[in-house]
């Protein structure tokens, strides 16, 4: 069983940064696939960067170079920088980790307006 806490989220301006936290239990983190999604209202939840065990990251295309996705296994985090935010940003981003189960954690707002 694998614990997820998301931390970070908040209100900023366009053009801003924020950088996202997923603090995760259990004590074979580093063999879990990580990775940060978001969903609007009404709309599916779509991947916004993966990290391999190994440490090989992937991200989506609207990203765009502005965010950077990194792990710390020693202590069972993660982390999302997100920089040049813009309003299409806001929306609930949930950390997942994923070995044969995935888990999900409860989500965080991010709100980026003027």
């Amino acid at each position: 069983q694998v614990q997820l806490v998301e931390s970070g989220g908040g209100l900023v301006q366009p053009g801003g940064s924020l950088r996202l936290s997923c603090a995760a239990s259990g004590r074979i983190f580093s063999r879990y696939a990580m990775g940060w999604y978001r969903q609007a209202p009404g709309k599916q939840r779509e991947l916004v960067a993966s990290i391999a065990s190994g440490g090989v990251t992937r991200y989506a295309d609207f990203v765009e170079g502005r965010f950077t996705i990194s792990r710390d296994n020693a202590k069972n985090a993660m982390y999302l920088q997100m920089n040049s935010l813009k309003p299409e940003d806001t929306t609930v981003y949930y950390c997942t980790a994923c070995s044969i189960t995935r888990y999900w954690g409860q989500g965080t707002q991010v709100t980026i307006s003027s």
